[in-house]
């Protein structure tokens, strides 16, 4: 019997980060019926992994790292920040580590909807957002028991222990003062994950 993680299907999305090619070009493979694909709901194309690896196997491709190491605990990041610059400059760093399978959304609203179809392992959450803020999205996720597992970093241009507190009550494991390094996130993550 599989791993729960090993049978979640793939966004169109992952499938383009794990073949180096742009969404669009998965997109034209899952039209043109190379590529076995189901609709959501919402619309949305997922990929269950046989399919996604029989497809591999019939164009003699090679299987990524990350699809080999789908088991491995916390490697799905979605990065939540309404700074455009940030949520760029993060995704770039986590892509480095083909580990990581990144998501990303530019307030809590977004958040919300990717939270549901990408069912990340961690959350990188900026608490200073317009409308549903940070604290409303961890609140949120937190509600739900399930969610218990994963981690929340939280992320801060404003040095204000009430609002580190605040967050951490509501359930973030961390908290990374802005602006960072990639090495300060990086150690952050890793010390999160283990």
């Amino acid at each position: 019997m599989k791993d729960e993680p090993e049978q979640r299907p793939l966004t169109t999305g992952e499938i383009a980060q794990y073949c180096h090619v742009t969404h669009r070009a998965v997109l034209k493979w899952v039209a043109a019926g190379k590529l076995k694909a189901f609709r959501t709901p919402g619309k949305h194309s997922r990929v269950n992994t046989d399919d996604f690896l029989q497809f591999l196997k019939q164009y003699d491709m090679p299987v990524p790292k990350g699809l080999r190491q789908r088991d491995h605990v916390h490697q799905r990041i979605l990065v939540v920040d309404d700074d455009r610059g940030i949520v760029h400059a993060v995704q770039r760093m986590l892509m480095m580590e083909s580990t990581y399978i990144v998501e990303v959304a530019y307030d809590g609203f977004e958040a919300g909807q990717k939270f549901s179809d990408f069912r990340p392992d961690f959350i990188i959450l900026d608490i200073n957002m317009p409308g549903m803020n940070g604290y409303d999205v961890c609140a949120k996720i937190r509600k739900d028991p399930k969610n218990n597992n994963i981690k929340i970093l939280a992320i801060s241009g404003v040095y204000d222990t009430k609002e580190i507190q605040k967050i951490i009550d509501l359930g973030a494991d961390d908290y990374l003062q802005k602006p960072f390094s990639n090495q300060g996130l990086h150690d952050k993550i890793k010390a999160l994950m283990e």
